[in-house]
């Protein structure tokens, strides 16, 4: 089950908006097959393992991350396949939370005759697709905040300069990150003042994550980067109204989509984020959206306890004076304080790496 776990994690992110599966098939006690699935279209994990396993599969003992589905969808069920094979024995790590399986799977084997066992190395298969699980299940997207700071706390001097905060090693590690998202997204006052690529330059991706910019009073200058279709897709959110103006349509002609969605009822001059989840989520298949920045948009996302994980690289720098990264929720007390749970805690080249979940 490792070794399937393995396979999977290959191709973590890249399989959206399917999950990342692996699978390995055993018989004798030798390795007769194995594979994960690529992208969403393509055989499932299940399909080619069987395949390069050919006739040894029949008896055999098969190792998946994931439930074998159990629907038509772009591709046959993985259950049917496993039964006409022959196998004898499936070992499944979790079971699939999507509706159209949901034990279907599972079911379907048992019925004709193969001995299923679930739960084997569970915690690992799920942690491998929480953001599956969650956007299936809620159709809106995993959310993941990404903060980098120095060790006091700030994520910019006063002037605004923050280049560069973190190591080589943790900016690589960074775009590993937006490789692994559908989407990076982060709000116009970050366009105004860095104007960031948002692209995934420091490691291989074979996609480009969507590039998405919060702008209700649509600001984003048509020279941004983000702006520029040649490095990716972009999609600006701005304020119901904003949509139909001259500067809407200068974006549209230069290849940027430009959605209106209500502002948000306790504060204006900020677009709901509910909204744009839902987009994102429903209209979009945006299964995992990572958001970079700034002060403004974290705090938002924090207070309204709209994200599933937040990453902290914290650099040996004292800057002593600078922007805060949670420019948001402000406690009266302790106890209002926005809870966490810390996950791990590991070192990325100079700078440490401090993952938390939400409480």
């Amino acid at each position: 089950m490792r070794r399937a776990l393995a396979l999977a994690s290959v191709r973590k992110g890249l399989t959206h908006p399917n999950p990342t599966v692996g699978c390995v098939i055993v018989k004798d006690g030798k390795v007769v097959g194995e594979g994960f699935h690529r992208k969403a279209g393509e055989p499932h994990a299940e399909v080619v393992a069987l395949r390069r396993a050919g006739e040894n599969a029949k008896g055999a003992t098969v190792f998946v991350t994931l439930e074998p589905c159990a629907h038509y969808g772009r591709t046959p069920p993985c259950s049917l396949a496993l039964i006409r094979a022959g196998v004898k024995r499936v070992v499944v790590a979790t079971l699939d939370p999507n509706p159209k399986v949901a034990g279907r799977g599972i079911e379907a084997l048992r019925r004709a005759g193969i001995e299923v066992e679930v739960g084997l190395l569970d915690e690992e298969a799920r942690r491998l697709n929480e953001d599956f699980f969650w956007w299936i299940t809620r159709r809106r997207p995993f959310v993941v905040l990404k903060v980098a700071q120095t060790l006091d706390g700030f994520v910019a001097l006063p002037s605004g300069e923050s280049k560069w905060i973190t190591s080589e090693r943790s900016r690589r590690l960074v775009h590993r990150m937006r490789c692994e998202s559908d989407a990076v997204l982060v709000g116009v006052s970050t366009v105004l003042r860095d104007d960031p690529l948002l692209t995934v330059r420091s490691v291989p991706c074979e996609k480009k994550p969507l590039r998405v910019v919060l702008d209700a009073a649509l600001r984003t200058p048509l020279g941004a980067k983000v702006a520029d279709p040649s490095l990716g897709p972009t999609l600006i959110f701005t304020a119901e109204g904003m949509e139909k103006g001259e500067k809407a349509d200068l974006l549209r002609k230069k290849g940027v989509q430009v959605v209106p969605v209500p502002r948000d009822e306790e504060n204006p001059s900020h677009l709901s984020l509910e909204a744009v989840l839902d987009h994102l989520g429903k209209e979009r298949e945006v299964v995992r959206l990572l958001v970079e920045g700034g002060p403004t948009v974290f705090g938002s996302f924090l207070k309204k306890g709209l994200f599933n994980r937040l990453s902290v690289f914290v650099a040996p720098k004292i800057f002593g004076t600078g922007l805060s990264p949670f420019g948001g929720p402000k406690a009266s007390t302790p106890e209002g304080a926005v809870k966490l749970r810390p996950e791990e805690v590991r070192k990325v080249g100079e700078d440490l790496l401090l993952e938390f979940v939400r409480s």
